[in-house]
């Protein structure tokens, strides 16, 4: 069994359901009480935060991935899985600076999407995950394009991500809507919806809206397995 590289606090409570469910989806498979062989560390959300959103310095947040990610690259990881989605958008910079692969969350979103044979979803996220171009240029590369909230959406999203969900805050009001906006979206031509903060699942789920949804936390965490338990 492969040792997997988790890179959390963005933020505690995703990384505590990435954790619950590495261990559930391990014991599925294999039975038992087997567990996955984890290296955790644990970044300081705040200073992620003072470098992405006060300062507005991209080298100094990416520096804080990279050196996370060297962190579990010395506990003897095989290969990183990072509990975050916009923090992805820093792998092609930081993956030259480390020997071990990291296992992307919107190339395992991608491939699960391709599977269900849809070619356009929305995505869901905080600013950075909806406006850099990680996430369309991968999906892209699968023949799926991607629409994202108008600015409204945008700014309603990410506040209530930052606001509410990192801090393990979920009201009914804002899953209302949440529900609201994925409708709005599917009228736009979405067939489906990527919960692109790993946050969001924990709010939403599939039996609340009538089209796909896509928790990006469940697939990258299945994905891990998958990548922890291949020959």
């Amino acid at each position: 069994m492969k040792k997997i590289g988790l890179i959390g606090g963005l933020s505690w409570v995703s990384t505590a359901d990435y954790y619950r469910r590495l261990n559930e989806m391990m014991q599925e498979r294999m039975g038992g009480v087997t567990s996955p062989r984890i290296a955790l560390e644990s970044i300081n959300r705040q200073a992620y935060v003072d470098a992405v959103i006060d300062r507005k310095e991209e080298d100094a947040a990416c520096a804080i991935i990279l050196d996370a990610a060297r962190s579990v690259e010395r506990a003897g990881a095989d290969f990183i899985m990072i509990c975050c989605n916009d923090a992805h958008r820093f792998v092609p910079r930081i993956a030259p600076e480390i020997a071990i692969p990291f296992l992307h969350i919107a190339e395992a979103t991608a491939r699960a999407i391709e599977e269900k044979g849809l070619k356009s979803v929305s995505l869901l996220g905080v600013r950075k995950t909806m406006e850099e171009p990680f996430y369309p240029d991968i999906l892209g590369r699968h023949g799926i394009a991607t629409i994202v909230p108008d600015e409204a959406g945008k700014t309603f999203v990410h506040d209530s991500i930052y606001g509410e969900l990192v801090r393990d805050i979920f009201r009914p009001e804002t899953k209302a809507r949440y529900i609201e906006l994925i409708a709005d979206l599917t009228a736009k031509g979405s067939q489906g919806t990527i919960l692109g903060c790993t946050e969001i699942p924990m709010l939403i789920g599939a039996e609340d809206v009538a089209t796909p949804v896509f928790s990006t936390t469940e697939i990258h965490c299945r994905a891990g397995i998958d990548m922890a338990l291949a020959a």
